[in-house]
């Protein structure tokens, strides 16, 4: 039989995740983080609708990487940063990476371990 506090711990502990989602809420890049916060909503709504997918979502401050497109959204173990500027995005990045196992290029602009990512290096042919 477990310690008292060891049960406690077990109780509490948190679930397991195959992937951590990061998001800017602001304050810089949208009227005092209004927009990013409810961006990260809309996030949370789309990840809570699929429980299968074991993401754990957690807010951020200011990651300074937006460049007015905010909110950016980071997607680990993976590494691939996303500017997601609403819903539309937002679902995408979930239904697509999340759920389908592919990153969506068009939002990528920076891959952990290989830096910003420009238009010509994800489509050299357009």
């Amino acid at each position: 039989m477990l310690p008292a506090a060891a049960t406690h711990l077990k109780a509490d502990a948190m679930r397991t995740h195959t992937r951590h989602v990061l998001m800017c809420v602001g304050p810089r890049c949208t009227d005092n983080g209004v927009l990013a916060e409810a961006m990260f909503g809309v996030l949370g709504e789309q990840i809570d609708a699929r429980p299968a997918l074991r993401v754990k979502r957690t807010r951020t401050h200011c990651m300074v990487a937006c460049k007015a497109q905010a909110p950016v959204v980071v997607v680990y173990p993976e590494g691939v940063w996303y500017r997601c500027v609403d819903a539309a995005a937002i679902e995408r990045v979930v239904v697509e990476h999340l759920e389908g196992g592919r990153e969506v290029t068009d939002l990528v602009f920076h891959r952990l371990g290989s830096g910003d990512v420009t238009p010509e290096m994800e489509n050299p042919d357009v």
